[in-house]
């Protein structure tokens, strides 16, 4: 039978010298046993950890020795409810992991555990197969892997500062794999707040997080965590301002897109993550979706939930749009994937020469007249050209996008179709466009070459490539590295496109990069360019990848920044997840009077600029005969 291993701490009172202010965190632990028992009855096993009893050692001990009893089919669950505090990052090792220059800790009855370390126990507790899912309420827990409302921060003491042996990270290199999901109560450098709430009885002293996140789920047990943290961030912007709850590691159809317990009874089959989610914020329902995603609010931008519920916007805020249910009352606090339906951005431009199949029913698609005024002055083009029963691709300069594809059934069209939103779609991400941003420049992205990093930035070239080469049959290596240059901290997500129109954001998946610090792709390991196996290592061969750097005030929605690289034979075996129905991502210019205040949760002002790699098998040197 699948079992819930819960760790549950929760810590009012610190020791002599401490700060010890906290009311909430009991009633937070009680809280969460009482929501897992409701949601998995007689499945929990349950320790739990209050105040003295709450030690560095005792919180080790439980997730090694308790939680590490989860095995397959088992959920290893930490929740903790207490301090968190956060002390400059000194050591090179430090500086190279923590971007903001600042570590981060949970506070026990005795001292720090280290985020790093914490999040070291965790993976090792799911070396057993387990699923393993970590809640920390407490303040800066977002780089963890609370004036009434007092928050769950405590200063450090001075003997608490850790050893670079106990801090550091365990690097492996780029195919490390995190093993856990972490709910956060606020992201790094953040407070997070208790207060009162309405119980049975009376006000109850609650961290905001921890009672928005028991309440969603014990109504939705079936969400998938990405739909419980998107329900219980709403639910803490209705309550207090300046928190911002996290998930890690946000990449779509991974193990956030799953059920929070790993019971087989909750998974629910087929289940694709949704790009956007429609839920109840403070000024009524929103989708996470707005202007920095693409959107400028004209008429005609509609959202479709997923059972068919129609919404339409009704403003357009920077990172998240206030909307209409038409024709339908959507339960109060429920939370409910959509996707764009209709959208305010004019599409790609379409020119059909030969073609007798009728262009898919897209928003993101419209047909032009070839030689029409409406040909010349399109921004994206694509010209599909039909002979026989084969159709090309091509670009405004002839030149092919994917290789000819076949057009003799309805199958066929529908994959032609297919490929014409995937290409739009690779192109808004790269073509990102952020105007006269007040950040623009603010962060660079500093290719460097070599394994180590050490040198000065590669420049692009006279066509604004950074070109690097094989040498012989070595391909080349480069470390990447983004510099914030700026007055203050900016968030920052490194968004990988190649020429095969895929795109990802697993070089830096989003962060917070703090003012004069340092944020490292893949945490400093060295990116290895190859050419992909289809090309083979020969004179002339080359590669395009393209670094799209987006950076804004605060976190943005990052699941429209990934895309699978084209494949038809994978679309016509389904086994290819489409590209999204919406294609978002052709950002416009923002307008300042429309920009969410600075210290809000919203990404507030946005900038993004593309740098351009190009990879290439020289060229073999001539020689001159002659006598």
């Amino acid at each position: 039978m699948e079992t819930v291993y819960a760790l549950l701490v929760g810590i009012n009172e610190y020791r002599d010298g401490m700060r010890a202010d906290l009311r909430g965190c009991l009633n937070d632990v009680a809280a969460a046993g009482a929501a897992l028992e409701a949601v998995a009855p007689g499945r929990v096993r349950a320790r739990v950890l209050t105040n003295g009893a709450a030690t560095t050692a005792a919180v080790e001990d439980g997730i090694t020795g308790h939680l590490g009893q989860a095995g397959p089919g088992d959920t290893a669950l930490l929740w903790f409810s207490g301090h968190g505090t956060e002390y400059p990052a000194l050591t090179p090792d430090e500086l190279l992991v923590e971007p903001t220059g600042w570590c981060q800790a949970l506070v026990c009855a005795d001292g720090p555990l280290p985020d790093k370390r914490l999040g070291a126990l965790l993976d090792g507790a799911a070396a057993g197969g387990a699923r393993v899912v970590a809640v920390l309420d407490s303040c800066f827990s977002g780089g963890a892997s609370r004036e009434e409302w007092p928050s769950r921060m405590m200063p450090p003491l001075p003997s608490w500062r850790p050893s670079p042996a106990v801090g550091g990270r365990d690097l492996t290199g780029p195919d490390r794999q995190v093993g856990h999901v972490l709910l956060a109560a606020s992201r790094s450098g953040q407070p997070a707040f208790e207060r009162p709430v309405e119980g049975p009885d009376g006000p109850v002293v609650h961290g905001v997080f921890s009672y928005a996140l028991t309440r969603a789920l014990r109504a939705v047990p079936r969400a998938t965590v990405r739909e419980l943290l998107a329900e219980a961030e709403a639910a803490v912007r209705r309550l207090v301002p300046r928190q911002q709850p996290v998930l890690f590691p946000d990449e779509p159809g991974g193990p956030v897109d799953r059920p929070l317990l790993a019971l087989a009874s909750y998974v629910p089959p087929g289940r694709e993550p949704s790009p956007y989610l429609l839920r109840e914020g403070p000024e009524g329902w929103e989708v996470d979706c707005g202007r920095v995603h693409g959107l400028t609010g004209g008429p005609g931008t509609e959202f479709t939930a997923a059972g068919g519920g129609l919404v339409r916007a009704v403003a357009v805020r920077a990172d998240r749009s206030l909307v209409e249910p038409d024709g339908w009352a959507p339960q109060p606090g429920s939370v409910h994937p959509v996707s764009l339906s209709a959208l305010a951005l004019p599409p790609a431009a379409v020119v059909l020469d030969g073609a007798d199949v009728p262009l898919p029913a897209s928003p993101l698609l419209r047909e032009v007249t070839a030689g029409s005024p409406e040909e010349a002055s399109a921004g994206l083009l694509l010209r599909v050209e039909v002979r026989g029963a084969r159709a090309r691709v091509l670009r405004r300069d002839g030149s092919p996008y994917v290789p000819p594809l076949p057009l003799a059934t309805d199958a066929d069209a529908a994959r032609l179709g297919d490929c014409l939103s995937r290409l739009v779609h690779w192109h808004r991400i790269r073509d990102l466009g952020s105007g006269l941003s007040p950040l623009s420049g603010h962060v660079r992205v500093e290719v460097l070459p070599g394994e180590t990093g050490d040198g000065e930035p590669l420049r692009p070239d006279g066509n604004g490539e950074v070109v690097l080469a094989y040498d012989g049959a070595r391909a080349p290596h480069v470390t990447v590295r983004l510099r914030n240059t700026g007055p203050r901290p900016l968030w920052c997500v490194l968004v990988n496109l190649d020429d095969r129109f895929g795109a990802n954001t697993s070089l830096f998946p989003g962060e917070f990069i703090g003012p004069g610090m340092t944020g490292h792709a893949l945490d400093g390991q060295p990116l290895r360019l190859v050419l992909p196996a289809s090309r083979p290592v020969l004179p002339g061969a080359a590669v395009r990848d393209w670094l799209t750097l987006v950076v804004a005030e605060a976190e943005l929605n990052t699941v429209p920044f990934h895309l699978s690289r084209w494949d038809p034979e994978a679309v016509r075996t389904g086994t290819q997840r489409r590209a999204p129905a919406d294609g978002l991502l052709r950002l416009g210019l923002p307008r300042d009077r429309d920009l969410l205040p600075a210290d809000s949760c919203g990404p507030g002002r946005w900038a993004a600029s593309t740098l351009a790699l190009r990879t290439v098998v020289p060229e073999l040197p001539l020689t001159v005969r002659g006598g």
